[in-house]
């Protein structure tokens, strides 16, 4: 879609500082964007591209400057306003129709049991399977290989890409997208060990997902042993993330992939946890914590706190221990030679005696 400078601006909530009428189309990195193009920064780390980018305009906030060959769109928050600008000029996804679908959108190729409910405008395309009771919402695409479970229920507006997988009885409210490969309501990892065997511990809950979340490609949400498994409103996981069963998860976190959480934990809202963090089980972990990638989460978390190492310290702290342990083998080397030293010091001065800690007076 092309448009003026100034229509996007209306679109996006920024002001136009140049000629408003340039024509863009697109959107593109700041150092890759064209003469058609609508760049944005955010993190000083890509001022130096201002003066050679050739882009049309650059988003940015009233503080930065750009050179005179460049447009600026100055917005509030430029990240979020060229997020809008995406949204502007390209669009979200679209979802095409089956080609085989018939009136109600759903491939002559899918599977879709007579007393599943199947909701007004939902595309299902072939080679995907809805359950006996099952429920699809209103606008939902489930894109081929998808499967939903008996009994399960999906919200209006959710998207199940290729070989998504719900099992039964789950719960997904609106706008919910679950993203290639991901799993929800599998099976916990739960044995009892008795006699030497190993015995599965029959998995009776659920998997509720609220609205608005978004699950990357490859996650697993496992069902609770009883109860339920819970992701809050607005969150969002990238790819590769584990959930383990009974776990309540809170509203708007986000997740970074290759995040592990064990079973019965507590998350509250607004958590971020970096790549590769791993968190015990039976933890709470309070609103707004923050970790660094590869934190190791051992202990609770108090609301607010950012950590970092394994396992989890304050997140200053963590960043001096990385510092003080990256030439371990240097160190090690140092204290050898001060040993060395103290050592042949001791053999050349057998007969002196450490001073008195207090002087005697008569």
């Amino acid at each position: 879609m092309a448009m003026s400078l100034a229509q996007l601006a209306q679109r996006i909530d920024a002001t136009v500082s140049g000629d408003q009428a340039v024509q863009v189309t697109g959107c593109a990195p700041i150092d890759q964007a064209g003469p058609h193009d609508v760049t944005f920064l955010a993190n000083a780390k890509y001022q130096k591209f201002l003066e050679t980018t050739k882009a049309a305009a650059v988003i940015v906030d009233a503080e930065v400057s750009c050179p005179s060959h460049v447009a600026r769109l100055i917005a509030d928050d430029p990240y979020f306003a060229f997020r809008n600008a995406v949204v502007a000029l390209a669009g979200f996804r679209q979802h095409p129709q089956p080609v085989d679908a018939d009136p109600r959108g759903i491939s002559a190729h899918a599977q879709v049991h007579p007393e599943a409910t199947v909701g007004e405008g939902a595309i299902i395309h072939p080679f995907a399977v809805v359950e006996q009771d099952a429920t699809i919402g209103q606008r939902c695409v489930l894109y081929p290989g998808a499967y939903v479970g008996r009994a399960s229920v999906l919200g209006d507006e959710c998207v199940l890409y290729p070989n998504a997988v719900i099992y039964e009885r789950c719960v997904l409210g609106n706008r919910v997208a679950v993203h290639a490969n991901t799993v929800v309501g599998q099976d916990g990892f739960g044995y009892a060990t008795h006699g030497g065997v190993h015995h599965k511990i029959p998995h009776t809950g659920r998997v509720i997902i609220e609205d608005d979340v978004e699950l990357g490609a490859g996650c697993a949400i496992e069902r609770a042993t009883m109860g339920e498994t819970r992701i809050g409103k607005g969150t969002k996981f990238a790819d590769l993330i584990s959930i383990g069963h009974g776990t309540r998860i809170g509203s708007h976190c986000l997740f970074v992939s290759l995040v592990g959480v064990s079973g019965s934990v507590d998350v509250g809202n607004y958590v971020a946890l970096g790549g590769q963090v791993g968190v015990t089980g039976h933890l709470t972990i309070g609103d707004g914590v923050q970790a660094a990638g590869k934190t190791a989460i051992v202990q609770d978390v108090e609301p607010g706190k950012k950590v970092g190492g394994i396992p989890a310290v304050d997140l200053d702290q963590a960043k001096r221990n990385a510092l003080a342990g990256m030439d371990l083998y240097g160190l090690v080397q140092r204290v050898k030679q001060l040993e060395r030293e103290l050592r042949r010091l001791k053999q050349d001065a057998p007969n002196i005696q450490p001073a008195p800690d207090k002087i005697q007076r008569s």
